[in-house]
């Protein structure tokens, strides 16, 4: 269910904004997309397993305060992660 070491690497280098970034809300975003997008796979075969979907509402609370938080800051660089990542809004 996690992410690869190397997924999580290919992730940081195309959505990071400067050599060696990893804390910006970019790459904390699309590392989070990854793994909720990994859950809801998982939710498909494992319909019951409401532990696992503890952490999904976690992970998409958090990437919807870092989303938000980027809107604030930057409305670009928002719109231009949502579209690149393919978020609804």
């Amino acid at each position: 269910m996690s992410i690869t070491a190397e997924r999580k690497a290919a992730l940081i280098k195309e959505y990071a904004t400067k050599e060696g970034d990893t804390g910006s809300p970019e790459v904390q975003v699309a590392i989070l997309t990854e793994r909720i997008n990994n859950l809801t796979e998982h939710f498909k075969g494992h319909k019951k397993d409401n532990h696992s979907r503890r952490g999904l509402l976690t992970l998409v609370s958090s990437r919807r305060s870092l989303l938000d938080y980027l809107k604030k800051k930057d409305a670009a660089r928002y719109q231009k992660l949502i579209s690149a990542l393919g978020i609804r809004r």
